[in-house]
């Protein structure tokens, strides 16, 4: 059960900032961990919880907040993990549809559910709970994922999981897709995407980096999962397009 108060006693607060002198030197995350355990006691368990049909993950997130305000950050670790393979990720990315749906939204400042997110996320990390989850059995089934951004991954994290033997196909040099291309370090460090690449080559799945499989390739396996994103731009026929400087913002983040 929740705060029944805590939204009247706690205002909303957000992860603070770095020093901007300190900013200026790299290109690290902008903000830095801060106490969560007030802001996660803010949550009211609503009855219908909006903020679980705001997110697309479906998370159950008055779940994990309660258990946060109450100090139990490994239970908390294993409900987000329950429906989020990448919590470090979508903490940090994710325009948190959640916060928009919050109920406590309609005439108070909602919960800053983004920050507690990853605030779970990174105390995981910290603790070591983040082990490889080693499948107990094989299937003999072999499955090729082309596309190594958050749904390549997630799919191929799973269908490992499951005791397929999964390899991942990415044409650039390195997993990550978007996440290591186009979204920037300030937003999302390639440290953070690289432990969990760790934990994921640990559990079994294969990558192959620089390549793009033909016909013939993933004819060699079981199933195919395909999850290239959408890397071709659609031109859009508006008035001041062929100027100099209008850019894809694909090949602009990329190119960046």
């Amino acid at each position: 059960m929740a705060d029944p108060h805590g939204f009247q006693k706690y205002p909303r607060t957000e992860l603070p900032h770095r020093p901007v002198p300190l900013r200026l030197l790299d290109w690290n995350e902008v903000t830095e961990l801060g106490d969560v355990t007030q802001q996660a006691a803010r949550c009211m368990d609503c009855g219908v919880p909006f903020c679980h049909s705001g997110c697309p993950l479906g998370n159950i997130i008055p779940e994990w907040n309660d258990l946060v305000r109450q100090g139990r950050w490994r239970e908390a670790w294993d409900r987000l993990h329950a429906t989020n393979n990448f919590p470090e990720f979508t903490g940090r990315v994710c325009p948190a549809p959640c916060e928009g749906a919050c109920v406590l939204a309609i005439n108070d400042d909602a919960v800053a559910i983004k920050d507690v997110e990853v605030a779970i996320a990174e105390h995981g990390f910290a603790q070591g709970w983040a082990e490889p989850v080693r499948p107990s059995f094989s299937t003999g089934m072999r499955v090729a994922v082309v596309g190594s951004g958050p749904a390549g991954l997630a799919a191929a994290q799973q269908l490992t999981r499951a005791g397929h033997e999964v390899t991942v196909f990415e044409r650039d040099d390195a997993p990550g897709g978007l996440m290591r291309y186009g979204v920037p370090e300030y937003k999302l460090e390639d440290r953070f995407l690289d432990r969990r690449l760790e934990q994921m080559r640990a559990e079994g799945t294969r990558f192959e980096c620089g390549v793009s499989p033909s016909a013939a390739d993933l004819a060699l396996f079981d199933a195919t999962v395909l999850a290239t994103g959408t890397p071709v731009a659609r031109e859009l026929p508006v008035p001041g397009r062929e100027l100099s400087g209008i850019h894809q913002a694909m090949e602009y983040l990329h190119g960046a």
